[in-house]
């Protein structure tokens, strides 16, 4: 696909939260929180050339490597949120994006996302193979207090689960989707934390994809304010994840 007549390096995209993408006591799920950014992401490559269709004339996707998510409130039921998003650096088989959410003229989330170019053939990074000088790049301006980083996995940490994957788990690059393992880890926190809304930050890293019928194990190590996340496949780890509490 061309380059869109409305590209801009900048795009804010209005979504209106529905009843589906909503926890029982009415607030948005974590999980529909990293959709909705990530869709925003995928907005802006439609409109900038770089979207999965353009990129899989040279067998190339978008995969995420790691991502921080600051949040300071959650949006409800029927609110409409403005997401911007903006690229601060894109080289080579790198890319690293910010995006904020945005309720009634106030911030409220702040993620910033490193993504890689993935060739789903050979199943391994390599550099972006369209043009992307036309995005202008914005090193300066974060969305976030802090960048994402390097999950230190504890040795001594407890399982908690144990899965399979599924195809209800893959996506359209056939591994299992980034939410997906939010999902499966945040499945083993305490209800009445995510209820009340006690998760100020959260951070993931993916280290290696999985795929259909993998056999997987779900590890915590938890204290007062931290909760960490693992999964491994073989006793080799996949993903981290990292909750900050309030």
């Amino acid at each position: 696909m061309p380059i869109a007549s409305n590209f801009t390096s900048v795009l804010s995209k209005d979504w209106e939260i529905n009843f589906t993408q909503c926890m029982p006591n009415g607030y948005l799920k974590y999980t529909d929180l990293c959709n909705i950014l990530q869709l925003t992401a995928a907005a802006h490559s439609d409109l900038g050339g770089i979207s999965f269709t353009d990129m899989q004339e040279f067998d190339q996707a978008w995969v995420l490597s790691r991502m921080r998510v600051e949040i300071t409130e959650l949006p409800q039921w029927r609110d409409i949120v403005t997401v911007k998003t903006w690229i601060i650096s894109l080289e080579n088989s790198r890319s690293v994006r910010a995006l904020e959410v945005y309720l009634n003229g106030n911030k409220i989330v702040g993620s910033e996302t490193f993504w890689a170019v993935f060739n789903t053939k050979k199943r391994r990074p390599e550099p972006l193979a369209l043009p992307y000088k036309h995005f202008e790049l914005y090193p300066d301006t974060k969305a976030t207090q802090e960048n994402f980083s390097k999950i230190t996995i504890n040795p001594e940490k407890e399982i908690v689960f144990e899965k399979t994957v599924f195809l209800s788990d893959l996506d359209i690059v056939n591994h299992v989707n980034n939410v997906k393992y939010l999902e499966w880890c945040m499945d083993h926190v305490d209800p009445k934390m995510i209820l009340a809304q006690k998760l100020e930050s959260f951070e993931m890293n993916f280290m290696k994809e999985l795929s259909l019928l993998d056999k997987v194990v779900i590890h915590e190590n938890i204290s007062e304010k931290l909760a960490v996340f693992s999964i491994t496949k073989e006793d080799k780890n996949c993903f981290a994840l990292q909750l900050n509490w309030k």
